[in-house]
């Protein structure tokens, strides 16, 4: 007995790649910014457990990020950043007209997720909401609204060489040779290295829309610096797009020699 071939999902529409950009965005910066802003810090109560610190911040978001591309990077890529689907579009694996809507939609989705960690805290006891406004919502900056001082020089080495690392690592486990239904542990676990690096240096960006949804319940000082957490990623994407897409080019024109001089 033979049995016909399990039937093939549709293709996924624009409207339902960008909503699933929307979605995981959402859970990547509710995930992080929650644990920031909820376990982070100095906590009361008899029974509480204790401060996760910068380790935890740093698991929170890469666990975020591989739950957010296994339930929707089937559907979308999983790119949750507007400097990755940047870096990927310099590499032609996003098609530029795609672009704007993915960045929207993943904006949309970040401060979506940081308004419902606003949500949650208004209902926390004593000042908890009015203390992470004023010390900024876990908005990423530089000088004296960096964590440890650093200076903006410090910010956007960081933040450039952060995001190439990070669009590289993305490119390099989703190619064609690579194992994609693994893929998103290694890029989960890049994510969490990255930032116990830049969390001391500028609360560690990588990613506009989350930069932008937090800078927004974090004041104007965190406005005021927000410029470098869009700018600075967005170079880093573009050097990691490009050079990967060199890279690559210049890899396959080897197995070509190299097959041509076996058949020669």
């Amino acid at each position: 007995m033979t049995y016909p071939s399990a039937p093939r999902p549709d293709q996924p529409t624009l409207v339902g790649r960008l909503l699933a950009e929307g979605a995981g965005t959402f859970v990547l910066v509710f995930g992080l910014i929650g644990t920031a802003i909820f376990a982070s810090g100095p906590l009361e109560g008899d029974g509480t457990p204790e401060p996760v610190g910068i380790l935890g911040v740093a698991l929170a978001l890469g666990i975020s990020v591989i739950i957010g591309a296994y339930a929707f990077g089937p559907i979308s890529g999983g790119h949750f950043n507007p400097a990755v689907s940047l870096g990927l579009a310099s590499a032609g694996k996003l098609a530029w007209r795609d672009l704007p809507g993915y960045v929207v939609a993943q904006v949309i989705g970040g401060f979506l997720g940081a308004t419902a960690v606003v949500a949650i805290a208004t209902g926390a006891p004593g000042d908890l909401l009015t203390h992470a406004r004023d010390t900024g919502f876990a908005s990423n900056g530089y000088g004296d609204h960096s964590p440890d001082g650093f200076s903006i020089v410090s910010t956007i080495v960081v933040e450039v060489i952060g995001t190439a690392v990070f669009v590289h690592i993305i490119l390099g486990v989703t190619n064609a040779g690579a194992h994609p239904e693994v893929a998103p542990i290694p890029i989960g676990l890049t994510l969490s290295l990255l930032l116990l690096v830049a969390i001391p240096i500028d609360n560690a960006g990588f990613n506009p829309a989350r930069s932008l949804a937090t800078a927004i319940y974090g004041g104007a000082p965190a406005l005021s610096q927000l410029w470098v957490f869009i700018v600075a990623p967005c170079c880093g994407a573009l050097i990691a797009g490009i050079t990967n897409r060199f890279l690559f080019e210049t890899a396959r024109r080897n197995r070509s020699i190299v097959f041509e001089n076996q058949n020669a």
